[in-house]
């Protein structure tokens, strides 16, 4: 009922990715897997014609931001499939590369006239204080004397209504509107609402100038901020949403983007990376024509692994009961019933948050481990319910001889429970000092933290001496689900769960006992 619930997919007016009706234009990065943006990549004229023989099919144009690492190739492979190219000059404060990027961007516009149909001079500079405006301005006017296309400039819309002076040195103006990053982040139900605008915002500030969207999109993946909620329905919707907006208003409009760019996790998270129309690896569309869209797409799979890990739940709290025959207490069987199902409809959502959310060896090792010891957590969990096995101290594995336990069954389920607590640990200073492109992991620190919790209610140890080390720990839970809560506000149901699983964690540390 839950995965049915969960996977349920949604209808829209325009699917999307539809041949039939092609895209104005999308942005486009060729970077694959271990490529990225740094000069030691060089990417090949096949590499770049395999993708834009597929692009060729949904786009009439291409926006690419740099003419380095091979991405002058562009306009000659985009030429020969009739593919126009919005053509991107990267700025820095770097004076050297901006002149060679100049300098090659000059020369492909007097090459392919007929496929460049503008040059963008700077991709958000200002935003990112790489120069002033004033010397931003020279070069746009130096570029404009050298071409035979149009000029312009890309950035946010405030960053366009701040420095207005810019209008004179452009041919039109290119506006990036990225409701998910706004100050005020937007969720996808308003963010074509707030598109149109931002966009009639900017059209009434320059009223002489042609307004392109040089940007505009949704995340697939990754964090909430405020109400903004990534997902693969959401990107659907309004990317969909705001296509029908553009044919009905009759404005030009460049999506962002073609390609998921996974080398972009490891400095803007999993949203960084997430914002293609097509998936890094496969190359494919996420939303091919005809398709239902869902958030879950391998829901059934998700489904059937959740079942499996509930019964294996039941079955350890079982195998327990037959090598210890007694009579456990009704709520012991209730506890257990709550973890399976906990866990049975969470693994599927935890496994898929691990593929999205990894990037690189050290994150695989860190969710992988984390999502290990949550699917162990109920199974070993069961087993100690069911016989009265009280909740593993610190101390049974890392004390003294004479206070370490003698069981085996116990110390692995220790090790566990040191585990979720230590990984627990470092997202939750995560979110206290480093929020920005954290995930919220609140599927696994939920599965994990449930059968302690109850183990911690129902079985009491003999001992009343408090652990210094789990009241410690228990302080940075209760201290990160506060502060990450109110940081975060009252919109963010990721950021909530999470909290409350970082609560669950704090109390079920601060009654322990050894």
């Amino acid at each position: 009922m839950a995965w049915a619930w969960l996977a349920t997919p949604i209808s829209l007016l325009r699917a999307p990715i539809d041949p039939n009706a092609k895209l104005q234009c999308i942005s486009y990065a060729p970077f694959r897997s271990h490529q990225t943006s740094s000069a030691t990549t060089q990417v090949s004229r096949q590499q770049i014609a395999e993708d834009l023989v597929e692009l060729a099919k949904i786009t009439e144009c291409v926006r690419t931001y740099a003419d380095d690492l091979g991405l002058d190739q562009i306009p000659e492979v985009a030429a020969g499939l009739g593919l126009k190219v919005i053509q991107g000059i990267w700025l820095s404060k770097d004076r050297q590369k901006n002149a060679t990027q100049i300098s090659t961007a000059v020369r492909l516009a007097r090459q392919y006239p007929d496929t460049i149909i503008a040059l963008v001079v700077g991709n958000e500079v200002l935003l990112h204080r790489e120069m002033s405006v004033s010397d931003l301005a020279t070069l746009i006017h130096s570029v404009k004397a050298q071409v035979p296309v149009p000029v312009t400039y890309s950035d946010v819309w405030e960053y366009w209504l701040r420095y207005r002076e810019l209008e004179s040195a452009v041919d039109f103006v290119t506006v990036h509107i990225l409701p998910y990053w706004e100050n005020i982040p937007i969720p996808a139900e308003s963010a074509v609402a707030h598109v149109d605008a931002v966009r009639r915002r900017v059209a009434s500030a320059f009223p002489g100038k042609e307004i392109l969207i040089g940007e505009t999109g949704w995340p697939s993946e990754g964090r909430m901020r405020g109400p903004s909620l990534p997902s693969r329905t959401n990107q659907a919707r309004v990317v969909s949403e705001v296509l029908e907006l553009a044919r009905r208003e009759h404005f030009r409009v460049n999506l962002f983007e073609a390609y998921d760019e996974s080398w972009k996790h490891e400095f803007e998270g999993t949203v960084g990376g997430s914002w293609g129309l097509f998936d890094a690896a496969s190359r494919m569309p996420k939303y091919p024509p005809g398709v239902p869209i869902s958030n879950f797409p391998s829901w059934k799979l998700q489904m059937g692994s959740g079942m499996v890990l509930a019964l294996l739940v039941f079955g350890a709290a079982w195998l327990t009961l037959r090598r210890k025959p007694w009579q456990p207490a009704p709520a012991a069987w209730v506890a257990v019933a709550i973890s399976a199902t906990t866990a049975g409809i969470l693994f599927g959502v935890a496994v898929q948050k691990t593929v999205h959310e990894s990037y690189g060896a050290g994150a695989w090792l860190l969710w992988g481990t984390l999502l290990v010891a949550a699917t162990a957590s109920p199974v070993f969990g069961a087993s100690a319910l069911i016989s009265g096995r009280a909740p593993p101290a610190f101390l049974e594995l890392l004390g003294p001889e004479e206070d370490r336990t003698p069981s085996l069954l116990a110390a692995v389920h220790g090790l566990v429970w040191i585990v979720v607590v230590m990984i627990g640990a470092q997202t939750a200073l995560g979110f206290v000092f480093d929020p920005r492109e954290k995930d919220f992991p609140y599927a696994a620190l939920t599965m994990a933290a449930v059968p302690f919790a109850a183990m911690t209610l129902l079985n009491h140890p003999r001992k009343a001496r408090r652990p210094v080390a789990e009241s410690l720990f228990a302080g940075v839970f209760l201290v990160a689900a506060v502060y990450t809560c109110c940081s975060e506000g009252p919109e963010n149901w990721q950021s909530l769960w999470t909290g409350a699983a970082y609560l669950l964690l704090a109390l079920t540390l601060w009654r322990a006992r050894t």
